[in-house]
This record gives C-alpha cells, sequence and structure tokens, in this order.
C-alpha cells in the first residue's frame, strides 16, 4: 500500500502541474545560478512534504482510534468505496451552511498568506509557500488522505502522505526548472490513468477490509487469526 502512496504522487504529478504549477512558476527562484536554484527548489519540496507530513500524522491518528475499537476491516472497507465515491462524483457539492462558509474562509486565509510570502522574496520564502501550499485543497491530496486514514496509525499516515509528496517531486521540479516542458494533450491523456489508478487502490482497501485470506491483498482479520490462535492452543 506505501508503494501506491509514490506511484500516486507521480502519476497525480501531471495533475499537479495544472493545480499548482502557477504557484510553484511564481517562485523567485535564481535563473542565474543553477546550483542556488536547486537549493531553492527542494526547499519548496521540503515545505510541501512537511505539510503532507503533518497532515498524515493527524488523519493517521484519526484511523489509528478507530482501529484501537476494532474497526480496522470497516474502516477500510468504508475507505475504499469513499474514495470510488469521490472519482465517480468528483464535483460534490458541499452546498452553504456554516462548515462549508468556515472552510472557505480558512482556504481564503491561506491563499492571502501565500500572496505574502511570494512578495516577500527572503531566504526561508521557498518552505514558507511550499508549507502553505502542501494545505491548499486539491482532489488528489483528499485520496491520499483517505489512505493515510486507513493505514491504521500515525507513523504510517504520516509515512503515506510523505511519499505521495515524494512522487510529484520529479515532475514538479523539472516544470519549474525548465517551465511547462510537456503538452496539454500529453497532459490530458496521463491524465486519464489517475482515476484508473485510484480506483484500484480503492479496491484494494475493499478487499483487504473484507479479510478474504488473500495473502498480501486480502488478509483475515486480526481477530480470526487470534481466534484461530486461541483456538490451537486451548485443551480440548
Amino acid at each position: 500500500m506505501l508503494i501506491s502512496a509514490f506511484i500516486l504522487g507521480l502519476l497525480g504529478s501531471f495533475h499537479c502541474i495544472g493545480m499548482c504549477g502557477p504557484i510553484a512558476f511564481l517562485l523567485p527562484v535564481d535563473r542565474q545560478h543553477s546550483g542556488r536554484r536547486f537549493f531553492q527548489i527542494m526547499l519548496y519540496h521540503s515545505g510541501r512534504l512537511g505539510a503532507y507530513a503533518v497532515i498524515g500524522l493527524a488523519f493517521g491518528l484519526v484511523g489509528k482510534s478507530l482501529s484501537l475499537f476494532g474497526f480496522q476491516q470497516q474502516l477500510s472497507i468504508l475507505i475504499g468505496v469513499l474514495m470510488l465515491a469521490f472519482i465517480l462524483f468528483p464535483r460534490i457539492s458541499f452546498g452553504q451552511n456554516k462548515l462549508s462558509r468556515s472552510w472557505y474562509r480558512l482556504i481564503s486565509g491561506l491563499k492571502n498568506a501565500l500572496g505574502k510570502e511570494l512578495k516577500k522574496q527572503r531566504p526561508d520564502t521557498f518552505f514558507s509557500v511550499g508549507f502553505l501550499n502542501g494545505f491548499l485543497p486539491c482532489g488528489l491530496v483528499y485520496m491520499a488522505v483517505f489512505a493515510a486514514i486507513a493505514t491504521g496509525g500515525a507513523a504510517s499516515g504520516s509515512l503515506y502522505m510523505v511519499l505521495f509528496g515524494l512522487g510529484t517531486v520529479p515532475l514538479m521540479t523539472s516544470a519549474i526548472w525548465i517551465g511547462n516542458f510537456i503538452s496539454v494533450k500529453a497532459r490530458t491523456q496521463i491524465r486519464r490513468l489517475v482515476p484508473v489508478f485510484l480506483s484500484i487502490i480503492a479496491l484494494m482497501f475493499i478487499l483487504r477490509g473484507l479479510g478474504l485470506g488473500i495473502p498480501y491483498v486480502s488478509p483475515k482479520a486480526q481477530q480470526d487469526q487470534v481466534t484461530a490462535t486461541y483456538e490451537c492452543h486451548t485443551p480440548d
């Protein structure tokens, strides 16, 4: 499942160029010195990965709490179903309730903070912009967050999100370094693979939750394993 995080980030980076590209292209990188430019871009990525690590830690704790109550298998199925729902219905509306208005105000404040950081052009600007960028709403990040919850642990959730972020680094770095080098047609064709791969990940979570006894893919539920062990060690 952790390998899927990196692949998700790698394929999803074609989507990232369209969403986060405008912010990345505005970074005041040094176009005269390649060494300094590389360091600045890595600072930006470090900020994004730091944000993803925090998000994964928080939602991994949620998954751990649910796992402690014995809901690990059900949680895995629920996460898989939610991922499929977001893939099939990507434009679900949140309506105009108080929660959605608070959410939009939060995002607006985040964008304003990003704009201010970009204007400062200080050495720490690149890390700050990357960190704030990591918290911007993105459908692909939501998918990774769902998976982080299903890992059932704070450390594993954080690791999942970091691996997802690392998958986006190669293409985003190339885009910042030499500009928009991939044609629109090529990006469109590759983006079509993202929902397919997301669907595969969602089905893997559902299979894992079903506990069909298939090694690595759908292992038996822990409770069944504990019961079997107890019966083996209980005298007749």
